[in-house]
């Protein structure tokens, strides 16, 4: 199984409640929750996930954790961020999850 198949099989199972709805877009399966995309399973294995801008530089600090580019050197701001496959490994998927699930949720009650 490549590394983006099992992180789009882990993601689905740690969603699944949700109810996601996947789309293919940003490289990878995106996995959008009431038509509000939350992350992205990218084909390197990496996880694109929508934050809060404000908790980016909290949340770049932790390891893995890198700025999102769209190709090679366009940063995609402060509310995207990308994480290794290395960090995703165990629990760590589901304490990326948590941020984004946040931000998420935070959306919804505007």
């Amino acid at each position: 199984m490549t590394a983006q198949k099992d992180l789009v099989e882990r993601v689905r199972d740690a969603l699944r409640a949700r109810n996601p709805r996947e789309v293919s877009m940003f490289g990878g399966v995106s996995f959008m929750v009431e038509d509000r995309m939350v992350v992205a399973a990218r084909r390197e294995g990496t996880l694109l996930l929508r934050i809060d801008p404000t908790d980016a530089e909290d949340l770049l600090t932790r390891p893995g954790a890198h700025p999102a580019l769209m190709g090679a050197d366009r940063p995609m701001g402060d509310g995207w961020i990308c994480v290794e496959q290395a960090a995703l490994q165990g629990p760590g998927l589901e304490s990326w999850l948590e941020p984004a699930l946040t931000f998420h949720a935070a959306q919804g009650a505007e």
